[in-house]
């Protein structure tokens, strides 16, 4: 369990303000560990008129932590456009508010898009914090590429759906970041496997608390792991290597023709296999035939 902070300490270092600025501010929380919060984030949750947050039992354990109370709302997945616009009187009301998830940076893998794009376009002033995101804090902490990126959240838990997601980044190169549940992390690990082939991969538990665990390999020594071990517990993030080979692979039909279809959607047949012969260093011809059968054209 994380140490109370000092809020004698912490209240002393931030400058109270009568008011606001009148504003939606989007306000990362820890994930995890409570003390990684900035002194600017706390300045804004200690002053803003009213606090949108996914859970209020949630977010009055995280202000109690540093001592201070507000007046809250419940802004979450199944907010609608009368939730929206009761933010909205507040703020043509000349009241800031502040906007939070349970854990981490609003936003990413929380509610808040709609929000914030209808915020946008109604003219209101928009302010974004940095801060706690374990997306981030998974990507530096992995030791996989950081130079490119891709953030995936959850994959669908149906199976061909799932298989269909992971068939789309086969090909990619950069470095992919999930979120999984706990009890699907093996049947994930394996899907992966079997799509992605059998390449390095970390998977992390309880990124900044107390029994925060790190697991690195390839997917086949994770699926060996994991298949023995107990079941794991906890929030978790699984990252993957970009493309072993700098896109010159052999992949399945499946794959291919996932590809293909998605590249068909805006592209000739000719510009479609042009594009994923280069991509995976197989002959142009034959892919040439297969977005032909694809088209229904042979």
């Amino acid at each position: 369990m994380t140490e109370k902070p000092d809020n004698d300490n912490i209240n002393n270092q931030i400058t109270p303000l009568s008011k606001q600025e009148v504003a939606l501010y989007i306000v990362p929380t820890p994930i995890g560990n409570l003390e990684d919060i900035t002194l600017r984030a706390l300045e804004i949750l200690r002053n803003v008129d009213v606090i949108a947050c996914e859970d209020t039992r949630v977010t009055s354990k995280l202000l109690l932590v540093y001592g201070f109370r507000a007046s809250m709302m419940v802004y979450n997945d199944f907010s609608t456009e009368k939730d929206r616009n009761k933010i909205f009187r507040a703020l043509d009301e000349g009241k800031s508010v502040a906007l939070v998830s349970d854990a981490g940076t609003p936003l990413i893998s929380d509610p808040g898009y709609k929000l914030v794009h209808e915020a946008h376009k109604a003219g209101y002033k928009v302010i974004s914090l940095p801060g706690a995101s374990s997306v981030i804090v998974a990507l530096a902490l992995s030791g996989l590429p950081t130079n490119r990126f891709l953030f995936e959240g959850f994959l669908p838990v149906k199976f061909k759906a799932r298989q269909d997601a992971l068939k789309k980044l086969a090909l990619l190169d950069a470095t992919c970041i999930f979120f999984e549940s706990a009890r699907r992390l093996l049947k994930t690990l394996e899907a992966m496997l079997e799509v992605l082939g059998d390449r390095e991969a970390v998977v992390m538990r309880e990124l900044t608390k107390r029994y925060e665990e790190r697991r690195a390999g390839t997917l086949s020594e994770l699926v060996k792991h994991y298949s023995t071990a107990p079941d794991p517990r906890g929030e978790i993030v699984i990252v993957t290597a970009p493309n072993p080979n700098d896109g010159k692979v052999e992949l399945t039909e499946d794959v291919l023709e996932s590809k293909l279809k998605e590249y068909l959607k805006d592209l000739t047949i000719k510009e479609a296999s042009t594009k994923l012969a280069e991509e995976t260093g197989l002959k142009k011809s034959d892919l040439y035939n297969l977005a032909l059968t694809l088209k229904g054209k042979k």
